[in-house]
């Protein structure tokens, strides 16, 4: 069984962290039954150089604004752009089969909202959101929802 690929970006560690836990959990549960894929993952980084992707994968990414409430007076979004860009270089788009959002729920409208933006703009679904660095039951929850929508891309 193909592993999942995660493709993401972490500024203060929070998505790191989460998407760690993840791997780590798929691990566990590939050990008690091998019909459960591992995670692989792949940090985008302002240094990563750019490749060609050839294979599906998600994409988690935080969202942090600069400016405007992202509703209806203007978003400029920072610190994530190296990820998108990424997603657009050449026919990456293509393999980007959902988007997973995280953030801060104080934040109201505007959480998840890089998540939400990306997913219009790269035609993916908007799969599933966590806050911060998400909580066990995030990770399980999570995992599940990748699983769902990686069965159904293959």
């Amino acid at each position: 069984m193909k592993p999942i690929r995660i493709l993401y970006i972490s500024v203060a560690g929070n998505t790191r962290n989460f998407v760690t836990n993840l791997q780590e959990y798929a691990k566990k549960v590939h050990n008690d039954d091998d019909n459960n894929p591992l995670i692989e993952l792949e940090e985008i980084t302002d240094q990563s150089d750019f490749a060609d992707e050839n294979s599906n994968f998600f994409a988690f990414v935080p969202t942090y604004l600069d400016g405007g409430n992202g509703i209806d007076n203007g978003v400029k979004e920072m610190m994530t752009n190296t990820l998108g860009e990424y997603i657009d270089y050449n026919n990456n788009a293509k393999y980007c089969i959902g988007v997973i959002g995280s953030g801060n729920k104080n934040f109201n409208e505007q959480y998840c909202l890089t998540a939400k933006r990306y997913a219009k703009q790269f035609n993916a679904p908007f799969v599933t959101d966590f806050e911060l660095r998400g909580t066990d039951r995030d990770v399980v929850r999570v995992y599940g929802e990748l699983k769902k929508y990686d069965e159904n891309e293959f």
